[in-house]
């Protein structure tokens, strides 16, 4: 190859290469159908290009990648120990929220989460006191977390439950109680958040030809999978009619403690309660009684009220129930996702546009 042919050749591939990188966070924001704010971040009091940028340890290297998206900007790992100093003189946080953190940095505007739940955060009174821009990964644990669901719808229809447990004493017993055996089809789901976790979850159940029902604090809109949304209000009378009831909820005041004994007595007692979204949405002793006395037929668990749950806890033993240690939104598709909304979102705010998954923090999600 002619010399100035290997550099027409390189060039193309560095603009491949380039174009591929530009085009990434397009393809997450369309994927996850991540939502922007309205307005510029510019135009919120108090906002300027930051100078300094402390990232928490979650992602290694994840401060070299975002160097990248804020030339000129000082990106700082937060050292164990060493937090509240570094924080000092920082202009955002990614990964950090917490009242040690935002004492000590006086001049933080945005804060970067890296997980969907706020509530922790939300709670710090600086963040409203000091009305800190507050964003995080709503929507992109949504198709995995929603596997997790159906894998526990799943478990208990087919028995799995069952059959796994009696692996150990080796029994090849193929009689399982009533109604285990069971198929989805024609099913109902009521799905209570219909958010993006929600919608995701009630996309696999239609796939699976379930009906899905849902309740949403927003308003009564959906995708057309879902046969009908519901304000929370009317949770009791969609509860009574489905098979199945699956918490997606973030953790609100008004959401804490929504499922209690009241709650469970609304149910089918061939109905099972699944939770992936907040253990304190529950009222955990309610639900043990549930499940002892029979009121439901089940429940799948990722979240507990108290987490994690202590080895002596009634929950453990309690009948037809599976429990996952907070791992639902783990998988073998590592971190990209989180890592090219980062990048976009610190691109934005540095360039003061439009910022991708805002939380609205009067609503507490």
């Amino acid at each position: 190859m002619k010399a100035n042919g290997f550099w027409v050749v390189l060039l193309a591939v560095i603009g491949a290469v380039r174009a591929e990188a530009a085009d990434a966070p397009a393809s997450v924001i369309e994927h996850y159908g991540l939502e922007q704010a309205a307005t510029p971040v510019s135009e919120r009091a108090g906002w300027r290009k930051p100078k300094r940028i402390l990232v928490g340890g979650f992602i290694p290297g994840v401060a070299e990648s975002l160097q990248s998206a804020a030339p000129g900007v000082e990106v700082i790992v937060a050292t164990p120990g060493d937090i509240a100093k570094q924080a000092a003189n920082a202009d955002v946080v990614i990964g950090l929220c917490t009242p040690e953190v935002l004492a000590a940095g006086k001049s933080i505007r945005w804060i970067q989460l890296v997980t969907a739940g706020v509530e922790n955060c939300l709670a710090i009174p600086a963040v409203r006191e000091r009305d800190i821009l507050v964003t995080n990964m709503q929507r992109i644990g949504g198709p995995i977390i929603a596997e997790h669901v159906m894998g526990m719808v799943l478990a208990f229809t087919r028995g799995i439950d069952i059959y796994v447990s009696a692996q150990p004493r080796a029994e090849w017993r193929r009689s399982t109680p009533p109604g285990r055996m069971a198929v989805v089809e024609g099913k109902t789901m009521l799905v209570v958040g219909l958010g993006g976790i929600g919608s995701e979850v009630a996309k696999r159940a239609h796939a699976l030809g379930m009906k899905v029902v849902a309740t949403r604090a927003s308003g009564r809109t959906g995708p057309e999978f879902v046969s009908y949304v519901g304000l929370p209000d009317e949770l009791p009378k969609l509860a009574s009619e489905a098979d199945f009831v699956v918490n997606t909820a973030p953790l609100t005041p008004q959401t804490t403690g929504i499922f209690d004994a009241a709650f469970f007595a609304k149910m089918k007692p061939s109905a099972y309660f699944i939770n992936i979204a907040r253990g304190r949405s529950v009222v955990t002793s309610a639900l043990v009684d549930a499940l002892n006395s029979k009121k439901i037929a089940g429940a799948g668990l990722d979240v507990t009220d108290p987490e994690p749950l202590p080895s002596e806890h009634p929950l453990w033993k309690a009948l037809n129930v599976i429990i996952t240690p907070h791992v639902a939104n783990d998988s073998d598709l590592g971190y990209d996702a989180q890592i090219k909304v980062v990048q976009e979102n610190l691109r934005r705010y540095v360039a003061g546009e439009k910022m991708l998954s805002v939380v609205d923090v009067s609503k507490g999600y």
